[in-house]
């Protein structure tokens, strides 16, 4: 954890720069540990430690901007360092629009660290043995039947780290955010009796000890690997498409990307003068979800120190705002909002039905269900998505389905379109986004997609 005596030498950090000539200064105080257990087959395979430190200064000095990084954090090698710092900053082109945000915008609640309750005590008193006993526990390798196939190999990796950030600056903003983080990642490789190799993986990651659970997770993985045998090949043409909420966020991550001002600016987007205009269809909201208690991904304040909010991204297919560092908004001549998405939330939806009843849950069967036939995306390989168009083409591979069933593996098939287009398509949005992660993106269905065999 980041001490008193640390915060102490930031906060001198900035005094002294703005003494030896910067006109302004952040601090961005950084610590983090991680401990992982590996294991392999069965058996510890590597045990890791891993510690970091690193403070970060970001000097305005005459109408110029630099930003410097070191891991030594002693008071006076500090100071050589920033007048150092300072003259190389003199040294580079003048940029009128790098400032510090007004301070109205900052967060003035945040100064623990602890408020979000992203930070669980019991990884205090964690020790090697107790992470040991709980990647043993994770590990099946030797403790399932085999049938149909041979488990090759199993690799697990159970982790414990915690991350403590302190961020300051000359206008008197102070910021602290501290978490920690329990997850387990599990990779299973097999053999069918044809000799063809297939492989799954799982993993879940939590703040809190108790957020992830031994039982069944191997089997994940596993059964991940298994549903792949016995692929068959699909025809070309125009299917429903249902996207599982592990992968999902490969087709909301471009959105979010295009919303990005500093990609308008440079006329890198396809969602550009698109804010107060409805370009997506009414079933889509995505909320940002900032300052949710104890979810992942949520934060008090981004690096700069804008005060994040719980605000809506898209609301019923109108675009609400653009994410906006103070840095574009000054050169855009716009209004500057917080610098990325912290915590984005795609809202449930059914093409059609009214889900104003919040207790309503919609599953991948469900989806299923609804779409009837077509095909179950479980993993992207590969691909890109043109950022000035919205043009993509992804490689997939996952199961056609049938009356709302699987009926078997499809592999090396491509969706190739429009993202303006197929989010026209949208059907469904559940409600089964993982707990695990910070992109809370459920399962997606489409209709109309376009599949190459």
């Amino acid at each position: 954890m980041i001490t008193e005596k640390e915060i102490l030498l930031a906060k001198h950090c900035i005094s002294f720069a703005t003494a030896s000539g910067a006109s302004g200064a952040r601090v961005s105080l950084s610590k983090s540990v991680m401990d992982s257990c590996t294991m392999f087959n069965g058996k510890l395979d590597k045990v890791t430690h891993a510690a970091d430190r690193s403070i970060y200064l970001y000097l305005f000095v005459e109408g110029r901007y630099g930003t410097f990084s070191t891991n030594r954090l002693e008071k006076e090698g500090l100071e050589d360092f920033i007048l150092k710092a300072i003259d190389m900053v003199r040294m580079l082109g003048e940029d009128k629009d790098r400032t510090l945000p007004d301070p109205s915008r900052t967060a003035t609640d945040a100064k623990g660290g602890k408020e979000l309750g992203l930070y669980d005590e019991r990884y205090e008193t964690s020790d090697s043995e107790s992470r040991l006993k709980k990647a043993e526990e994770f590990s099946i390798f030797g403790k399932v039947a085999e049938e149909g196939y041979t488990l090759i190999s199993e690799e697990c990796e159970y982790s414990e780290s915690s991350e403590d950030n302190y961020v300051t600056d000359s206008q008197g903003f102070e910021g602290r955010h501290t978490e920690t983080c329990f997850s387990c990642f599990s990779e299973m490789t097999i053999q069918d009796n044809e000799g063809n190799k297939y492989s799954g993986f799982w993993w879940e990651s939590s703040f809190s000890a108790d957020g992830i659970d031994a039982d069944g997770f191997g089997a994940k993985a596993l059964e991940r690997a298994v549903r792949q045998i016995g692929p068959k090949p699909r025809r070309s043409g125009h299917y429903k498409m249902v996207v599982d909420s592990s992968v999902a966020s490969r087709l909301v991550s471009p959105i979010i990307s295009a919303l990005n001002a500093a990609a308008i600016q440079q006329k890198m987007s396809f969602l550009e003068d698109t804010v107060g205009k409805q370009v997506f269809p009414e079933g889509l909201t995505l909320m940002d979800m900032a300052r949710t208690p104890g979810k992942n991904g949520s934060r008090m304040f981004d690096t700069e120190g804008i005060a994040t909010k719980d605000a809506p991204v898209i609301e019923k297919g109108v675009v609400k705002q653009y994410f906006t560092s103070t840095y574009i908004g000054n050169k855009m001549g716009i209004q500057p909002t917080v610098e990325d998405i912290s915590r984005p939330c795609l809202m449930p939806f059914i093409k059609g039905e009214d889900l104003s009843n919040k207790e309503k849950e919609v599953s991948l069967k469900d989806i299923l269900r609804l779409c009837g036939n077509g095909i179950l995306v479980t993993g992207f390989n590969g691909g890109n998505c043109n950022p000035v168009t919205g043009d993509f083409s992804f490689g997939i591979e996952g199961f056609a389905f049938k009356n709302g069933k699987t009926l078997h593996p499809v592999r090396e098939m491509l969706i190739t379109g429009n993202l303006m287009e197929l989010w026209s398509n949208f059907l469904a949005a559940g409600s089964d986004s993982r707990a695990s992660v910070r992109w809370q993106i459920p399962t997606l269905a489409f209709e109309n997609v376009s599949f190459s065999a």
